[in-house]
């Protein structure tokens, strides 16, 4: 129930994303794909565990930590720009989902955060998000 919630409200949010200069959904695009995913999800767990017992607590740990890099990643956004805290959080969201083959991380160290700049920014004309302490951006020259 809490993801369909989540979902509804984020739908909401993201139809208050403006339209790109040509009137295309541009930036609201992933947002609220992501949104409708997000009910489509929930009600197809809320489906599924109105017959299951309760969820395993082997998982909470897990569930946890990615809560916590969540919190961490929004936070260096903020701080360092959206670059270099894609480039820690990738790795570390794959660490936690239990890839650990050191090739595997240092790609997704590279590759994730140029595959997402070049789809949000690049693609889409989202602006980035620039980091109030240091931007890895403004040493690469713009966006």
């Amino acid at each position: 129930m809490a993801l369909i919630l989540i979902g509804i409200s984020a739908m909401a949010t993201s139809m208050g994303i403006p339209l790109d200069q040509r009137g295309g959904w541009g930036a609201r695009f992933f947002p609220l794909a992501g949104s409708i995913t997000l009910v489509v999800l929930g009600a197809a767990e809320l489906r599924k565990t109105a017959s299951a017992s309760q969820m395993d607590p082997r998982h909470l740990p897990a569930i946890a930590a990615l809560l916590a890099l969540a919190v961490v990643y929004v936070w260096l956004i903020f701080a360092v720009g959206y670059l270099i805290s894609t480039a820690l959080a990738a790795p570390a969201a794959l660490w936690i989902f239990g890839l650990r083959t050191p090739l595997v991380l240092g790609a997704a160290t590279l590759l994730c955060p140029a595959a997402y700049h070049l789809v949000f920014f690049k693609l889409l004309g989202v602006f980035p998000p620039l980091g109030r302490y240091f931007d890895l951006l403004d040493v690469l020259g713009g966006y």
